[in-house]
């Protein structure tokens, strides 16, 4: 499947070393808000909407996920982008990770988090993709929003903003998406990927438990991990602070060695 033109948003300074951040299934953009002023202030990051997301373009599914892969490197092409950091939560990682194993050349440092290489079973996927095409995103918003977020979250509306994000999903494009995951075995290329990592994994994420980030960081030559302790699936968003300075920290690192 051909590459599509997917909705980015751009923030911090042009000459700024690039940043680019790829969101769950289900979400869009919005999802990187509380990481964005801090990110942006020594980095030009990137956020983009998966095709079938957000104001990206739905084409018809199913999806692979190099079809999401090549839709992000065709993003860097577009917008001048030869290198990057490269991160993404959930499918953004998956996505990520993808692109760390096809393109190198692209990747200078990946961060992953709440995400797996292999995440199955294929069935709970064929059954989600057949729930939505069904009965609308509706149909599964209660159980997913429950896995975002941890037991007792303090919440300020940010549980309700991320809500309203899943029910705009398109449901083709979100069912496109959920086959792009069932059938996902990244496991084989995990090793080849050269990239330093970092792997942060929510401790009470029911969706992508920390297992599914020991495997990654095993495998992975140059990983690290971190396990937030009481995150759930959206772990930026209950932990933000944690996230954005673990982010800071691994990505400035690469910075002063470039230096």
């Amino acid at each position: 499947m051909s590459p599509v033109a997917l909705h980015s948003v751009v923030d911090g300074p042009d000459d700024a070393p690039v940043l680019v951040l790829g969101s769950s299934i289900g979400t869009s953009t919005a999802l990187w808000e509380p990481q964005v002023p801090a990110l942006a202030r020594r980095f030009r990051v990137v956020r983009y909407d998966h095709r079938g997301h957000g104001r990206s373009p739905v084409p018809a599914g199913p999806y692979e996920l190099a079809d999401l892969g090549g839709d992000v490197i065709a993003l860097l092409d577009r917008l001048g982008v030869q290198r990057a950091h490269v991160g993404g939560l959930s499918l953004g990682g998956m996505v990520a990770m993808w692109v760390a194993a096809h393109a190198p050349e692209r990747v200078d440092r990946l961060a992953l988090l709440c995400t797996s290489a292999k995440l199955g079973p294929p069935e709970l996927w064929a059954g989600r993709a057949a729930s939505v095409q069904a009965g609308g995103m509706p149909a599964i918003a209660d159980s997913v929003v429950a896995r975002w977020f941890p037991e007792g979250f303090a919440d300020d509306g940010t549980v309700a903003r991320m809500r309203e994000v899943l029910l705009a999903t398109p449901p083709e494009g979100y069912a496109a998406c959920c086959a792009a995951i069932e059938v996902m075995d990244l496991e084989p290329v995990l090793p080849t990927i050269t990239a330093p990592t970092l792997v942060i994994a929510g401790g009470d994420d029911p969706a992508t438990p920390p297992e599914h980030a020991e495997r990654i960081a095993a495998a992975v030559p140059a990983a690290r991990l971190v396990v937030l302790d009481g995150a759930a699936h959206l772990a930026n968003l209950s932990h933000p602070d944690d996230v954005t300075r673990l982010l800071l920290e691994f990505l400035e690192a690469s910075e002063r060695n470039h230096a």
